[in-house]
């Protein structure tokens, strides 16, 4: 596909260790008229899919407890975000992928998902879309402890919360993980949960 506000793209490997980050060099074409080149570095990890689950009897959602350590590099005390499942979506569909992750992450198989939203999470250095997703679930979807896949090294604590405690936490800061705030938005102002 080619546009007329940019030419002359130019890309080099940096970096191909788990994900792939790539030096681009391109022409941009300025409002004023004037072409100027850029240079930017893009990394790319693929798209990823995160899903919202919640109960309407018990008025709870599921969450999940993990270290990230570009977090605790970048001040979060001890490294750990409380994050809705989440996963890449590998040659999965978004659909295929957070059923998949939600099984392995938070122990429940569901049958369907809703998908609310597609974004761009980063867009000025990432290439990642993700894809977000709402699903029900209850007691009897419950197949395992969850908790990650062990051969991937993943050390993910489950937690159900009440609704209006991960409001709070939301409020407080507690959450600062841009999925679950846009998840969380998205059940208050759809009233998902009371």
């Amino acid at each position: 596909m080619k546009y007329k506000h940019i030419k002359n793209i130019n890309s080099t490997v940096l970096s191909d260790n788990f994900y792939t980050l790539n030096k681009v060099t391109f022409d941009y074409l300025m409002s004023n008229g004037d072409w100027v080149n850029k240079m930017r570095e893009v990394f790319d990890r693929g798209d990823g899919a995160g899903i919202l689950l919640y109960n309407k009897v018990k008025q709870t959602v599921i969450l999940t407890k993990q270290f990230r350590m570009p977090t605790y590099l970048s001040g979060n005390n001890d490294g750990f975000l409380v994050e809705v499942a989440a996963g890449m979506l590998d040659k999965d569909t978004p659909e295929q992928c957070i059923i998949r992750e939600t099984e392995e992450e938070v122990g429940y198989r569901l049958k369907s998902v809703k998908k609310v939203y597609e974004a761009y999470l980063s867009p000025g250095i990432m290439t990642e879309k993700m894809h977000f997703f709402i699903g029900e679930y209850t007691d009897a979807m419950k197949v395992n402890a969850g908790g990650g896949v062990k051969t991937e090294h993943e050390d993910i604590e489950v937690l159900e919360i009440s609704f209006k405690s991960a409001i709070q936490m939301l409020n407080n800061g507690e959450i600062a993980d841009t999925r679950t705030i846009v998840l969380l938005q998205y059940a208050i102002i759809h009233k998902l949960l009371n």
